[in-house]
């Protein structure tokens, strides 16, 4: 089973820690989120992680092709693959933190596999055109892949059309995994590719502490951001929420924040939310806790786990305790 983190970087020597975690616990991918407004800026933190890792896949997990140009952003994953050559990785979303902070609209998933496909030809050395503009980057070395972050069927299935992967955020019971590689599978039979050549990740919030209260109580305010655009508004019955959740979940959207705090956390027990939205969502507690259900998440078809820590009680210390005490029996056949 491979597993990664990702986190928003928000001061320098957060990022050294958590590139130096990487390599010492041997997680295969670490990433950092583009979320102006909450953190420092993504490229710089994506280059120091570059730099001081050897051996982890180094992701930008995720950006959007709203407040940056999908050309810039290519220029910048090829920039990094010169540090990291072969490690890096482009993820690309439609947008939530990092457009609704800066008052801009998200991109519609036929845009965003647009989007993609150009950012994809430009990083194959190959002259692309995009709204009216053509860019070319000859000086790319190799190709990085290109991931789509996707939480609903229409942008998962752009992922299966268009992306070498995809970060899938919508659940790991096994409805929920079954249901989300289903529709990325399908899309990309329907566009005449395999989708074994898709390299499907499933996304989770993880807080792993010594004091498993101190981690159900923190990891509240991040189930609150994530939960708005895996199951806010919309068909929450296509989205597979059962129906004495969806009220309440509706309220959360509408009530929770894109800067997330104890007030976010505070909002999904109120709500009585906190049960479904971990289990859904999120490995939590104790070590012991933590193995626990990330078994049962391979239980349920999970193959590759990306974890975000951005909010947990002590982001450094979770990726830290995890691998030391749970990824090693993960990966003990």
């Amino acid at each position: 089973m491979e597993i990664g983190f990702f986190f928003w970087p928000f001061d320098v020597a957060l990022v050294h820690a958590m590139a130096r975690a990487a390599d010492d616990f041997g997680y295969d991918m670490v990433g950092v989120a583009d979320t102006p407004g909450n953190a420092m800026d993504p490229w710089v933190a994506t280059t120091l992680v570059a730099t001081a890792t050897r051996r982890a896949r180094v992701a930008l997990c995720v950006t959007n092709l709203v407040t940056r140009h999908p050309a810039v952003s290519a220029a910048a994953i090829a920039s990094i693959d010169l540090l990291a050559p072969g490690r890096a990785v482009l993820g690309v979303g439609a947008g939530h933190s990092g457009t609704r902070n800066l008052g801009a609209s998200s991109l519609p998933p036929g845009e965003l596999e647009e989007g993609v496909a150009f950012v994809r030809e430009l990083l194959r050395g190959r002259p692309a055109s995009y709204r009216g503009g053509t860019a070319h980057l000859p000086w790319v070395k190799q190709p990085s892949p290109v991931f789509l972050a996707a939480s609903h069927p229409r942008s998962l299935r752009a992922a299966g059309a268009a992306a070498d992967g995809v970060f899938i955020n919508y659940g790991l019971a096994a409805d929920n995994v079954s249901e989300s590689e289903g529709i990325v599978g399908q899309a990309a039979r329907a566009a005449g590719r395999n989708p074994d050549d898709v390299d499907v990740w499933q996304i989770a919030c993880l807080d792993c502490n010594d004091d498993g209260e101190a981690s159900r109580r923190k990891i509240g305010a991040i189930l609150a951001f994530v939960s708005a655009y895996v199951m806010g508004g919309g068909d929450l019955a296509r989205r597979g929420v059962p129906v004495e959740y969806r009220e309440s979940l509706l309220e959360l959207r509408r009530r929770s924040s894109t800067r997330p705090g104890d007030a976010d956390a505070a909002l999904v027990a109120e709500l009585s939310l906190f049960d479904y939205l971990s289990r859904r969502l999120a490995v939590c507690g104790t070590p012991e806790e933590c193995l626990t259900q990330v078994r049962a998440a391979r239980a349920a078809g999970a193959r590759r786990l990306m974890f975000s820590v951005s909010l947990a009680a002590d982001p450094v210390r979770t990726v830290r305790l995890f691998g030391e005490h749970v990824l090693p029996s993960v990966r003990r056949r």
